[in-house]
């Protein structure tokens, strides 16, 4: 057959081809060779040039290539003369990969009828007009019979007005143009009828259309002239002049101003590129949530990739022209999947919609054409191939046949029922309804001409709770002590038993309450889930939620405004707040003059000051009133000697009377006058509540070993510069910080984004060993429970210092519209109500716990005074004894100097004679 002779003759050729300057190598495959036969008999010079380079090789060769060229010869004639070429034109542009692959794919199945479909592909920009004007005209004077391209807005008139001219037929998959278009054959079906009764059977009377300009406004006049007719409040944006740097912070904006609106209701009238970059900012932001609803209406539902925004609780509604349960659609299916991605870019992926239009008008021509065929009506273009922009123009005779030919065609294909009105418009098809569940799309009914909507009846409501039980659900945590934890030779275990901890206990117990199966995996990043700043992203296990990979987070996940906006929260199973972690200082034992402490310093300088002045005055008083002074009277009775009166209180005195009143002991003396006794009652008053105030205190700081800590709160971080202090790089207590107006943590993190090296850490472990290893210098910032467990950890070195800086709670965290929600939440509660929430804190927290109370002492110790806890009173008894042993010796040389003097004799006999007074007691 022909194949073979193209297999023979293509093989020959191309050898004699890449010899001339031709890269390509040398065919092997089935396609290759078809493609090749067809590249050739589309060129008649070149294979006459091909077929002399032949004859000249055959000539110095031996007999037997003299046989294989008369061979060549007899293929040639019987290609020539049996099997007549179909020149087609060919109009993509760039970066429809798979929809080229398709119109090859499709040419190779159908083009072995009783003519060859020969192309002539162009790829281009359709939004530049110039350009399809010259390889519109290109194809033309090359002499083809119809044209198979792509448009836009910009490009449509422009071809249709040439076909028109030059009675040129052009098949499309693009979108459909209004108007009498006679040589202009749409392969899609309008969407306008769809859509309009899906938006009648949700019974909507006010939504936000976004629709791309570059399709065209038919749809959309539409929907306005169907809502002034039934009263809806439609609120149209054009999203299709957005430009491409700015069109996310343009997308984000947009869904911020509907949010302000109320409108949660959202037709998207784009092309399946554009709608994805909508709805990736939609979940960037957090729109995708319950309450929130989405048709796209577009033909190609399941051509986007809808996993991300399908556990977030929205319901998104499309419809799907390509039937893919259709039998003939799923062989199809198979054998698209069966060729090569690198011979035919875009079979690795489910064929779209628009490919599947492509393939379908690729079988279209060929059935006009073969109609044609065997009316024998004479399609020959000789001598009408011209230029398109000739004046006056030249229309083709035969193009009003192939347009006749090409709407009378009746096919079923992978778009379901093809057939054309007079305009060139698909008439009499079908479109499936489809939701997005949490299973992935399902069929919701179908639509056609005849019927409208029809909505089935089984799975009309979105995000059933039905098949959970018989389903192992994905729950997601993370390593963290003692939340979660491998167990000791974690290796010998498998699945879930390779786990312990807290919240491993938490989630058997969420289990068993909820009657279902569960695997617990951990997060991959290692994070708890935060939105980037830039890209709007979620990370970690909130990402995992959100995107679809998990069912259900158990973990310290903290219930933040964010995080409760993109999912849903049980009610807390824990209670905190961010706290302050340090390293432990050493413990301060009392110095020597400890037994001072119980009084700051100013308090002593101020005591000896009053000792003084007290001193003073009562010395002043004494001198000043005459009760004070007395005469001396003989002890025999007989009168004074002399007239001159005492005062006892002198200066030194008055100092001890003063200091034996402040110790507790009295003197010899007391003052007699009413002014005295005041100054002396004023100060034993005083010396009473000194005394007292110093002795309660005395104990405390005499028996506890101190620790002083260099941070008590977090005022004293935020005023200090020489201690570093940070947090989780990605959590809510970085959040907590840079969402806080309040002007310390406002402080707090201007210091921690801006500080080198950065003082954020990736996981509490690594902020954990930094306070160890920094000796002082880096306090780390976390939630309470965290803190306090680490606390109880050996090498019991970290410290819990000052209070809470928030409250907040852990919850476990569902999918936005998750059936598992509310079952959940009702566990919770009751673990809460029957007290195991409080026993797991307790096993895990403080029975698990290494370090113990206090440190470790006993309380016999810490109570017990020690040689040093006293040993500056010893210090200040020796003092004094040995300040009064030389003070007793300066009296004694004083005095015997004094005596020597006046009995006029040597000082050393003074001395001797005063020495041996002192011994004896007598001279």
């Amino acid at each position: 057959g022909h194949e073979d002779d193209a297999r023979a003759l293509s093989t020959l050729l191309v050898p004699f081809e890449a010899r001339s300057g031709d890269s390509e190598a040398l065919p092997r495959s089935r396609s290759e060779h078809l493609q090749c036969w067809s590249r050739l008999s589309a060129d008649p010079e070149r294979l006459h040039e091909l077929g002399q380079s032949v004859m000249e090789e055959a000539s110095r060769t031996s007999s037997f290539m003299m046989k294989v060229l008369l061979v060549l010869t007899v293929l040639l004639g019987e290609g020539f003369g049996g099997s007549p070429s179909i020149q087609i034109g060919g109009l993509f542009p760039r970066g429809a990969d798979q929809e080229y692959s398709a119109f090859r794919v499709g040419m190779l199945r159908f083009g072995m009828a009783d003519f060859r479909l020969t192309p002539h592909i162009d790829n281009l920009e359709v939004a530049n007009s110039f350009a399809v004007t010259n390889c519109f005209c290109s194809q033309f004077s090359r002499g083809v019979y119809a044209i198979f391209g792509f448009y836009d807005k910009k490009s449509v008139n422009t071809i249709t007005s040439f076909c028109e001219t030059l009675h040129v037929s052009f098949i499309t998959p693009s979108f459909p143009v209004e108007g009498m278009n006679q040589f202009v054959l749409q392969m899609r079906p309008d969407i306008k009828g769809p859509l309009v009764s899906l938006v009648e059977y949700y019974k909507w009377e006010k939504f936000a259309y976004l629709y791309d300009s570059d399709r065209g406004l038919s749809t959309l006049q539409v929907v306005l002239d169907t809502a002034a007719e039934k009263n809806w409040v439609v609120t149209a944006i054009n999203v299709g002049d957005l430009k491409d740097e700015r069109k996310d912070e343009a997308y984000r904006s947009l869904f911020q101003d509907l949010e302000i609106r109320k409108e949660r209701r959202i037709v998207l009238d784009c092309e399946q590129d554009k709608v994805k970059d909508i709805l990736e900012q939609v979940i960037t932001i957090g729109k995708h949530v319950k309450g929130y609803h989405y048709i796209i209406a577009n033909l190609g539902f399941v051509d986007g990739d809808l996993s991300k925004i399908q556990y977030g609780g929205a319901n998104v509604s499309g419809f799907q022209l390509v039937d893919f349960e259709d039998p003939m659609v799923a062989k199809f299916d198979q054998e698209w999947e069966a060729f090569g991605e690198k011979e035919y870019p875009g079979t690795d992926a489910r064929i779209r919609y628009t490919s599947a239009l492509t393939f379908d008008a690729v079988r279209v021509m060929t059935e006009a054409f073969l109609f044609l065929h065997k009316q024998r009506i004479d399609m020959s273009r000789r001598g009408n191939s011209g230029d398109c922009l000739a004046n006056p123009a030249v229309p083709w005779v035969q193009g009003v046949e192939i347009e006749r030919a090409l709407k009378q065609v009746r096919v079923n294909g992978l778009t379901g029922n093809i057939q054309f009105d007079q305009y060139g418009k698909r008439i009499n098809y079908s479109v499936t309804i489809m939701e997005l569940k949490n299973n992935g799309p399902v069929k919701i009914g179908f639509w056609n001409e005849v019927d409208k909507m029809v909505a089935t009846k089984s799975d009309l409501y979105p995000n059933d709770t039905m098949g959970m039980e018989n389903k192992t659900v994905i729950v997601t945590t993370i390593l963290e002590a003692p939340y979660v934890m491998l167990k000791k030779n974690a290796e010998l275990f498998q699945d879930n038993d390779r786990y312990e901890g807290y919240c491993v206990d938490l989630a058997a117990e969420i289990a068993k309450h909820c009657g279902i199966r569960y695997q617990l995996k951990i997060v991959g990043d290692g994070k708890y889930g935060a939105r980037d700043a830039e890209t709007k992203i979620w990370n970690g296990m909130v990402g995992e939620l959100v995107y679809g990979k998990a069912d259900i987070a158990v973990a310290p996940l903290t219930i933040t405004l964010v995080r409760e906006e993109v999912i849903d929260f049980s009610k807390p199973f824990m209670s905190l707040g961010i706290s302050i972690m340090i390293k432990k200082p050493q413990k301060s034992k009392p110095g020597v003059f400890s037994f001072l402490d119980p009084l700051a310093y100013e308090i002593w300088m101020c005591i000896v000051f009053a000792y003084i002045g007290v001193s003073v005055v009562l010395f002043l008083v004494s001198r000043f009133s005459p009760y004070e002074w007395t005469l001396e009277e003989p002890e025999d009775g007989a009168l004074p000697l002399t007239t001159e009166s005492t005062n006892e209180f002198g200066i030194f005195n008055s100092l001890w009377f003063s200091l034996g009143a402040f110790m507790r002991q009295g003197c010899d003396i007391s003052p007699r006058s009413l002014s005295g006794r005041i100054v002396g009652g004023v100060w034993w008053f005083f010396t009473l509540i000194i005394i007292s105030s110093y002795t309660a205190n005395l104990a405390a700081f005499l028996t506890v070993e101190r620790m002083v800590s260099p941070i008590e709160s977090a005022e004293d971080l935020a005023k200090q510069t020489e201690i570093a202090y940070g947090t989780l790089d990605s959590g809510s207590t970085k959040e907590f910080f840079r969402r806080s107006k309040i002007a310390l943590f406002d402080k707090m993190w201007q210091y921690m984004k801006s500080a080198e090296p950065s003082v954020f850490v990736k996981k509490t472990s690594e902020g954990v060993q930094r306070v160890r290893k920094s000796k002082g210098k880096y306090a780390y910032l976390l939630e309470s429970t965290m803190n306090e467990y680490i606390e109880q950890r050996k090498p019991c070195d970290t410290m819990k210092v000052g209070g809470n800086l928030d409250s907040k709670g852990y919850g476990i965290a569902t999918p936005k519209g998750s059936p598992l929600g509310n079952a959940v939440n009702l566990a919770v509660l009751k673990l809460n109500e029957q007290g195991l929430l409080d026993k797991l804190k307790n096993k895990w927290w403080y029975d698990k716990g290494e370090c113990g109370s206090g440190g470790g002492e006993s309380k016999e110790k810490t109570s017990a005074l020690s040689l040093s806890n006293v040993a500056g009173v010893f210090y200040i008894l020796v003092g004094g004894l040995g300040l009064a042993m030389m003070v007793a010796l300066v009296e004694f040389c004083y005095k015997s100097r004094a005596e020597a003097k006046k009995m006029k004799m040597k000082f050393t006999d003074a001395m001797r004679s005063k020495a041996r007074l002192s011994i004896t007691g007598s001279t």
